[in-house]
């Protein structure tokens, strides 16, 4: 970034709105300034510039209409004049009446990193509810419901499942975490989760083997893997599940087949640690040919409606680990299934 901000300075000859869109340190944008500022030092040029933080709060397969439909549009800025730019940039969604925030660099810039974690405590906390629903016998689908209904908690990322990942909540929740400790003000909260997030995909692991036998029980087993991108309608595989739960399974002595709609390219050398001891399937039924038990860890649309009874039968043992609360438990014991979800009282 310094590389980048020196070579603006050094070709600058008018006025400049310089755009910060990327998730960076807190700071970043006066250090932009001060690094212009001295490039335009060394040409003795008296040219005015602004430097701009205005995060992008976009989502993975689902970016163009999160650019044109925005909750907020934040605005970092020092200046009138930057910020008349930066609206005139956004005109079309003005005149949609989208909310602008305007504040400071340093605001903007710890904008995106405490909405990203407070999603990231957010999918831990219900994670952990899940868990102790699973012990107490309470089903997390219902008290989820009933806590989004709440106009203060609201509906959304109250999902259990086998922990976040993708690009951005791992690294997101690791950078804040960092800058607390830094500013001295160490952030508790993001830091448990982090450690919980990691927790839970290892107790994936752990649910699967006790459900199959206890401990020594996935040694010589084949299952099944469905899903290996972090999340629907993206190849993503940074920081996914699937790639920790993988790894464990067959450190455990299970041999896995796998299949993602879109992320078969991107397994291939993001599993090649565990390469021999998987198969790369064409389909999804093809990866449950003689398996041991099918794991679905992402909820593409195409696995919401698989043929239970096909699944059945390809199936050496009956075993659904639905680690996405994608069905039923009725409907997939109805086809002769032992089904496990997340947070639900385990299946006797």
């Amino acid at each position: 970034m310094e590389g980048v901000a020196r070579e603006i300075g050094r070709a600058m000859e008018s006025y400049t709105v310089i755009v910060d869109k990327s998730t960076v340190p807190v700071g970043t944008g006066r250090l932009v300034t001060k690094w212009i500022g001295e490039e335009l030092g060394k040409r003795g040029a008296d040219i005015p510039f602004d430097v701009v933080s205005n995060p992008e709060f976009l989502r993975e397969g689902s970016a163009v209409q999160d650019f044109t439909h925005p909750d907020r549009v934040v605005i970092g800025a020092e200046s009138e004049r930057a910020r008349k730019v930066m609206k005139e940039v956004y005109r079309a969604l003005y005149l949609n009446e989208t909310p602008y925030i305007e504040t400071n660099l340093e605001s903007a810039e710890m904008i995106k990193y405490a909405s990203n974690a407070f999603l990231a405590v957010k999918i831990t906390f219900i994670n952990e509810i899940a868990n102790l629903c699973e012990a107490a016998g309470a089903n997390v689908q219902d008290v989820a419901k009933a806590m989004g209904r709440d106009g203060r908690i609201g509906a959304k990322f109250l999902h259990p499942g086998p922990g976040y990942g993708g690009s951005c909540f791992p690294k997101d929740t690791q950078a804040l975490a960092r800058i607390g400790r830094d500013c001295g003000e160490p952030l508790s909260l993001v830091e448990t989760t982090i450690m919980v997030n990691e927790r839970q995909k290892l107790r994936m692991i752990d649910k699967i083997e006790t459900s199959l036998g206890g401990p020594g029980s996935l040694s010589g087993k084949t299952l099944a893997i469905l899903g290996l991108a972090f999340k629907p309608n993206t190849d993503d595989m940074r920081e996914s599940p699937a790639l920790t739960i993988g790894e464990g399974l067959v450190k455990k002595g299970a041999r896995l087949r796998v299949w993602d709609p879109a992320a078969m390219k991107e397994a291939a050398w993001r599993l090649a640690s565990i390469k021999d001891a998987v198969y790369f399937a064409e389909d999804e039924y093809d990866a449950l040919s003689d398996a041991s038990a099918l794991v679905l860890l992402t909820e593409w649309n195409q696995f919401r409606n698989l043929d239970l009874r096909r699944v059945k039968e390809l199936l050496t043992l009956p075993y659904f680990f639905d680690l996405r609360n994608v069905y039923k438990q009725e409907e997939v014991e109805s086809a002769g299934l032992r089904y496990f979800g997340i947070g639900k009282a385990l299946t006797k």
